[in-house]
């Protein structure tokens, strides 16, 4: 039987906790669990009141992996449900609110998707994002590039975009925005990847079409549709090595050489947030939200 542990007052069994989840790293999932509680309070806004998909990895990265949006068997009754309407009909899905829920998520050895919407409000976006994925022999540093023009082009519009590592070989911009249908994001995101596309054909493709994308940085819009759902800010990666989707600064985008510059790994997060705090945390001051034009 797996050890109980109390969390906040609330029983969770914790299992399995010498298992070599990172084999590269020797990581366990003891440590995987010491990673989500050490950065649940950066991490737990990002997913309050946001439906979470989980991407499960429990024999570790090598082992079966699989995507689950509806509510795991054995959920505990105190974890907070909400019924999503999804094209394929209603289901219902889990809220991450507080730490004993975070802990009994990351017990089953996941990586956090969440929407750019909130539980209660499906049909309006409070987030845009862009997915910047390098075709190799692109990498992270030609991410970078992209993402300093997409920055500027949405500052244009008013609107003012953060950046973090995907956890994989790509970069992720978020904008907070208010007033528009996941659509209506969606239809902006697009327009701009397409301009993107248009200002640097050697570097950009907004199309994912694989053969287009070998040498060039994939700028994915589709994400911002409502059934999407992107790897949650500071979630680990189901990759070799205990790799985070972390926050960064734009100096550090700017200064991007070589791609291991922008590779984050569970231990350099702790720091990073004493450091800097939650670079995403102005992503939920309404007054700085922008509004599509």
């Amino acid at each position: 039987m797996a050890p109980i542990t109390e969390v906040e007052g609330r029983r969770v069994a914790l299992s399995n906790l010498e298992k070599v989840l990172y084999p590269a790293a020797g990581f366990t999932k003891g440590e995987v669990l010491h990673y989500y509680a050490t950065v649940a309070g950066v991490l737990l806004p990002h997913l309050r009141d946001r439906p979470v998909s989980f991407l499960r990895y429990p024999d570790g990265p090598d082992g079966q992996l699989f995507f689950t949006k509806n509510v795991p068997p054995g959920t505990p009754e105190w974890v907070t449900t909400a019924e999503v309407d999804r094209t394929e009909g209603p289901t219902r899905m889990v809220l991450v609110q507080d730490l004993p829920s975070l802990m009994w998520a990351a017990n089953l050895v996941t990586e956090f998707h969440t929407h750019q919407w909130v539980a209660g409000a499906p049909d309006e976006a409070d987030r845009l994002v862009f997915d910047l994925d390098p075709g190799p022999p692109a990498t992270v540093v030609h991410c970078c590039e992209v993402a300093l023009w997409l920055r500027e082009r949405l500052a244009a519009d008013g609107i003012e975009a953060y950046a973090k590592t995907s956890g994989a070989k790509g970069l992720h911009l978020l904008a907070a925005v208010r007033g528009s249908s996941s659509e209506r994001v969606t239809e902006y995101a697009k327009a701009l990847a397409v301009e993107a596309e248009r200002t640097m054909p050697r570097l950009v493709v907004h199309r994912m079409t694989k053969s287009l994308r070998p040498g060039k940085v994939f700028v994915d819009w589709s994400q911002n549709a409502a059934r999407k759902t992107t790897a949650t800010p500071y979630t680990l990666r189901a990759r070799a090595e205990p790799t985070v989707s972390a926050p960064v600064t734009w100096e550090e985008v700017e200064g991007c050489r070589a791609a291991g510059q922008l590779a984050f790994r569970a231990g350099d997060v702790g720091p990073r947030v004493q450091d800097y705090g939650d670079l995403l945390a102005p992503l939920f001051e309404r007054r700085r939200a922008g509004v599509l034009p």
